[in-house]
C-alpha cells in the first residue's frame, strides 16, 4: 500500500528520493520519510503528513549523502504520526529499512527480539525488520537480510541501509511490487515506475524472493539460496509527461478527460472491421473454451464494478454462465474451482493482494486464469495464463476513471473473442457491436461537453449529506461505479440500487428532497425504470437523469438530464459513467476535498 524508493549514485540522494516519493504520493500520504549514509552516519529525517511536510524539514536540515532510501505511507499498523512513520531504524541507527506490505507474524518477533535484548518506540509492524536484520548481522548485510526475511511472514518489499556498508542497498519483495532502475552509473528502486522515469527507462521487475544488491559499481540479482539470477532488461515507452498534470488542476480531472484516448488505445489493433478479434497474450481455442463450464470475474473495488458489467456482456455475447465475486469474500469462501473452471481477474495496478491471491489459489486448483491489468510487468500479468492489457496509461488519481472504462472495454474485446470462438452470435452481429464500439472514442468526447451543466448541478447538491443512485441492468452496474466515486472522494454518503429493488424496502429511504441519479439507457428496460423513477419522484426526490440523445418522455419526469450520444445500449456504460464521474468530481471540489489523495484511500491496495 506504502511506496519506498532507493537510490545508489553519486549525485544527492535527498532530492531524488523527495522526488520519486512524489510520484509514489499516490499510494499513501500519511507521512514521508527518508534515510540517507552521510558521512559514515544513518541520518533519519520523517514527518507525519503530506510529502511537502518533509520537504520542508529537508530545507532546514539537508542531508547531503548519495545512497538513501525513501517512504511515503498508509497507515496499517500504529496510527499516522512522526514515530510511526518510515524509515525505522535499530536502536542504534546502524541499519535503517523502508517497507511496504505487513509482516503478520511480527507481534510473535518483537517479543523474540525484545528477549534478546531489542527495545521498540513504535507500533509498527515494520521495525521488527531492521532489529531483525541487527540480529543476524555479522558483517554481511546481504546475509543479514536474507536471515530476517526467512524468518518474516505476510508481505513485503524492502529496502535496507547500514552504516558499516555506506555504499551497498539491499533490496528484497514478496507478495509486494519492486522495480529497479537502472541508470547510467545511478540505481533505484521502487515500487512503481514513474518514481524513476524522469532517470531512466530501463528497469527490471523483481520476482517474489529476489535479492537485488546495489552498489555503484551496478547491480546484481539474487535468489533466496544466493545464486545470481539473470533477467531481462524491460525497457519503458511511455513518456514521463504521462504522469504529470499536464495543465489540469488535477490528475482525475486530467484522466476523465484522457479516457477518449484511453478507449481508442485498448481497441487499437485488437477490434478493427476488417478483421476477427485479435487478442496476442491471450490463446484459448474453441476446444479450450467450450471444457469450461463456469467463469469466476474477481476483482476489487473499481475493477469488481468492472466485472458486474462483465458479467453481463459475457453471457449475452457468448452464452457462458459467469459469477462475479469481490476477491476478499471469494478467497475465503471455498468457490467451486476445478480444471473446467476460468478465473479473470482485474487489477488496474494488476498488485491487488486480495486479487493476486485469488490467482495464486485457483492455479492451485486447476482453473484457468485470465488477467486484465493496466501495468506490464505487474504480478497477476506475470502469474496468470493468460492477459489482457487495458492501455490506460499512468492513472495516479487514488480514484479510479480511465482504468475502469479500459476494463470495460476489455470486457467487451473478451465477449466478442468468446462469441467467436464459439460462434454464437453471426459476424453481421458481431461487426454491428465493433462498429459501434469504434465510434466511443469520438461520442466520449462528446460527453465530456457537459462539464458545466454537471458544475451546477454540483454547486447546488454538494451540501447533501446523502444520494441514491438507480439503474436497471446495464444501468444498475454502472450505478454502482458512479456511487462509489461519490463516497471516494466527497466523503458523501451513497447507495446505488437496482429499480426494481425500491418497493422491497429502500423506497422508505426516499423523502422529500433526496437527489437521485437515475441511469435511462436500457431501452428494453427503459418502461420499468421510469416507473421507478416516477415512484421516487412522486415521494419527493429530486431527479437527475442519464439518458440517450432524443429521449424526451425522459425530460417529462425528472429535473434535468444529461444526454448521451446514442449507442448499442450493450456499450452505454463506457459513455453513461463519464457525467457520473463528473458529478463526483465537482461535488468534491465544491466542498474543497483532495479528489486526488482522498483521505483513508490509497491507489495500490497491496496488503490484505
Amino acid at each position: 500500500m506504502c511506496g519506498i524508493v532507493g537510490f545508489v549514485g553519486n549525485r544527492g540522494a535527498s532530492s531524488l528520493l523527495v522526488e520519486g516519493l512524489s510520484k509514489l504520493e499516490y499510494r499513501g500520504y500519511d507521512s514521508a520519510g527518508v534515510a540517507i549514509i552521510e558521512d559514515g552516519e544513518v541520518k533519519v529525517k520523517k514527518c507525519k503528513g503530506r510529502l511537502v511536510n518533509l520537504e520542508e524539514r529537508l530545507n532546514k536540515e539537508p542531508i547531503s549523502g548519495t545512497i538513501g532510501i525513501g517512504h511515503t505511507r498508509w497507515a496499517t499498523h500504529g496510527e499516522p504520526s512522526d514515530v510511526n512513520s518510515h524509515p525505522h531504524t535499530n536502536s542504534e541507527v546502524t541499519i535503517s529499512v523502508v517497507h511496504n506490505g505487513i509482516i503478520e507474524n511480527y507481534l510473535k518477533l518483537r517479543e523474540w527480539l525484545t528477549s534478546k535484548g531489542y527495545t521498540f518506540h513504535s507500533e509498527t509492524d515494520t521495525e521488527v525488520i531492521p532489529n531483525l536484520v541487527d540480529y543476524y548481522y555479522e558483517g554481511d548485510l546481504v546475509e543479514a537480510v536474507m536471515k530476517a526475511t526467512s524468518k518474516m511472514e505476510g508481505s513485503y518489499a524492502i529496502g535496507v541501509i547500514c552504516k558499516n556498508e555506506p555504499n551497498k542497498l539491499v533490496a528484497v519483495r514478496k507478495d509486494s511490487p519492486l522495480i529497479v532502475g537502472l541508470g547510467k552509473d545511478e540505481f533505484f528502486i521502487a515500487s512503481d515506475i514513474p518514481a524513476v522515469l524522469n532517470h531512466t527507462r530501463d528497469v527490471y521487475f523483481l520476482e517474489d524472493k529476489e535479492f537485488v544488491v546495489i552498489t555503484r559499481d551496478g547491480v546484481t540479482l539474487l535468489n533466496e539460496d544466493g545464486e545470481k539470477v539473470d533477467k531481462e532488461v524491460f525497457h519503458v515507452t511511455w513518456n514521463a509527461d504521462a504522469a504529470e498534470k499536464g495543465g489540469y488542476e488535477d490528475f482525475m480531472l486530467k484522466e476523465i478527460h484522457e479516457q477518449p484516448k484511453a478507449i481508442k488505445d485498448t481497441m487499437t489493433s485488437r477490434i478493427g472491421m476488417d478483421h476477427s478479434i485479435s487478442i496476442d497474450k491471450i490463446n484459448i481455442s474453441r476446444e479450450q473454451l467450450d471444457n469450461i463450464d463456469r467463469v469466476y470475474i474477481v476483482a476489487c473495488g473499481t475493477a469488481y464494478n468492472a466485472g458486474i458489467v462483465g458479467k453481463y456482456v459475457i453471457e449475452k455475447l457468448a452464452k457462458i454462465p459467469v459469477e462475479v465475486d469481490i476477491a476478499s469474500e471469494f478467497r475465503y469462501r471455498d468457490p467451486l474451482i476445478t480444471e473446467k473452471t476460468l478465473i479473470i481477474v482485474v487489477s488496474q495496478s494488476g498488485e491487488t493482494a486480495d486479487t493476486l491471491a485469488v490467482l495464486r489459489d485457483g492455479k492451485k486448483k486447476g482453473a484457468r486464469v485470465l488477467a486484465i491489468t493496466n501495468v506490464v510487468g505487474s504480478s497477476v500479468s506475470r502469474e496468470a495464463n493468460d492477459v489482457l492489457y487495458t492501455w490506460a496509461g499512468p492513472e495516479i488519481a487514488v480514484a479510479s476513471t480511465k482504468a475502469y472504462v479500459t476494463q470495460l472495454i476489455a470486457m467487451y474485446i473478451l465477449g466478442l473473442y468468446f462469441a467467436e470462438l464459439k460462434g454464437t452470435l453471426t459476424k453481421e452481429q458481431i461487426d454491428e457491436i465493433k462498429k459501434e464500439m469504434l465510434t466511443l472514442p469520438n461520442k466520449a468526447e462528446e460527453v465530456l461537453k457537459h462539464k458545466e451543466t454537471l458544475q451546477k448541478f454540483a454547486s447546488k447538491t454538494y451540501m447533501e449529506r446523502d444520494m441514491f443512485f438507480l439503474g436497471r441492468g446495464l444501468d444498475f452496474a454502472v450505478s454502482t461505479e458512479g456511487s462509489l466515486k461519490l463516497k471516494e472522494i466527497s466523503y458523501i454518503h451513497s447507495e446505488a440500487y437496482a429499480g426494481g429493488e425500491l418497493k422491497h424496502g429502500t423506497i422508505a429511504l426516499i423523502e422529500p428532497g433526496t437527489v437521485v441519479i437515475a441511469t435511462v439507457t436500457q431501452e428494453s428496460l427503459s418502461d420499468k425504470m421510469m416507473s421507478n423513477v416516477k415512484e421516487v419522484v412522486t415521494r419527493g426526490a429530486k431527479v437527475m437523469a442519464i439518458a440517450f440523445e432524443g429521449d424526451e418522455d425522459v425530460h417529462k419526469s425528472v429535473d434535468s438530464v444529461i444526454y448521451i450520444p446514442r449507442t448499442h445500449e450493450l456499450l452505454a456504460p463506457v459513455l453513461s459513467v463519464i457525467p457520473l464521474q463528473l458529478i463526483a468530481y465537482y461535488m468534491a471540489k465544491q466542498k474543497g476535498c483532495d479528489v486526488d489523495k482522498p483521505r483513508n484511500l490509497a491507489k495500490s491496495v497491496t496488503v490484505e
